[in-house]
């Protein structure tokens, strides 16, 4: 790790500096719904939905789905992502599609990048920026001032899941049917000091980061959606970033799936500098 870290900086500011140039979505807050007295999931709603991030370690892995939306100079765009997580072991991969260049060529279409997720590392492959197609950049989770939330392209699901220990102001919003399981969502706001605070000690150093200089405003709205055995099944969370809003969308499933990932040696991390975008 020790020729790793010596490259982390250049890494993690070229890596934010090319992400957080797409990141600008303007999103808007679903009406409010009124919970029925006597439905159980609309008592300690706060309560339930801080448990989520414990429930995700019960359950032990699944599969993911992610989506970012952003918004620049009047073009809309949207990074998606696909893998498997393992929550107990903190191990993950996303393959990330990027968008198209923003010439609009079809003809050449960029590959996916894999991202793997390892506590508080993060690993990219197929990167570009002057990164070679069999190299790797690693970067340190808690030297970005977003925690990993939006510069991947993909908020770490765990992560994710850990903001949700600073939520408040959480209202029951409906029971529905969410790709065919039965879920209830919630509507609340993360602070993400107390977040930050509650945190895992693994999780604390990037969400300290994100809380003292990741975010334009100190709460971050989200939308989640909880099954009956109280695992996280969809998490939406609304950043605030200095050119705009950045909506993450997480979608977990499969529970139990296996999870392979490994780890790339010292020799295949990249050692050069990462071209500015």
């Amino acid at each position: 790790m020790g020729q790793q870290r010596r490259h982390t900086g250049r890494a993690a500011t070229a890596a934010t500096a090319a992400a957080m140039g797409l990141m600008a979505l303007t999103t808007g807050c679903v009406g409010d719904g009124a919970a029925a007295s006597d439905d159980p999931a609309a008592r300690d709603p706060a309560g339930k939905v801080r448990a989520a991030a414990d429930s995700l370690l019960r359950a032990g892995s699944s599969q993911v789905r992610t989506s970012m939306e952003m918004a620049s100079g009047g073009t809309r765009v949207t990074v998606t992502g696909e893998g498997t997580y393992d929550f107990r072991r903190r191990l993950g991969r996303l393959d990330v599609v990027l968008p198209q260049d923003p010439a609009g060529s079809s003809a050449k279409r960029r590959p996916p990048v894999t991202e793997l997720m390892a506590g508080g590392d993060l690993y990219m492959k197929n990167r570009g920026a002057g990164v070679p197609a069999d190299k790797w950049v690693h970067i340190e989770t808690a030297s970005l001032s977003d925690g990993n939330l939006v510069t991947g392209g993909a908020t770490d699901p765990q992560v994710a899941a850990e903001l949700l220990r600073g939520a408040g102001q959480v209202t029951y919003v409906e029971r529905t049917r969410l790709n065919g399981v039965d879920v209830v969502r919630y509507r609340g706001v993360v602070a993400l000091a107390r977040a930050a605070r509650s945190a895992s000690k693994e999780h604390g150093p990037a969400l300290r980061s994100a809380a003292a200089k990741g975010f334009s405003e100190a709460g971050v709205p989200f939308d989640a959606y909880v099954d009956e055995q109280g695992r996280l099944r969809k998490l939406r969370h609304r950043f605030k970033v200095s050119n705009g809003t950045v909506a993450s969308t997480t979608w977990l499933s499969g529970f139990g799936a296996p999870v392979d990932v490994t780890l790339p040696k010292g020799k295949d991390i990249f050692a050069g500098k990462i071209a500015e975008r």
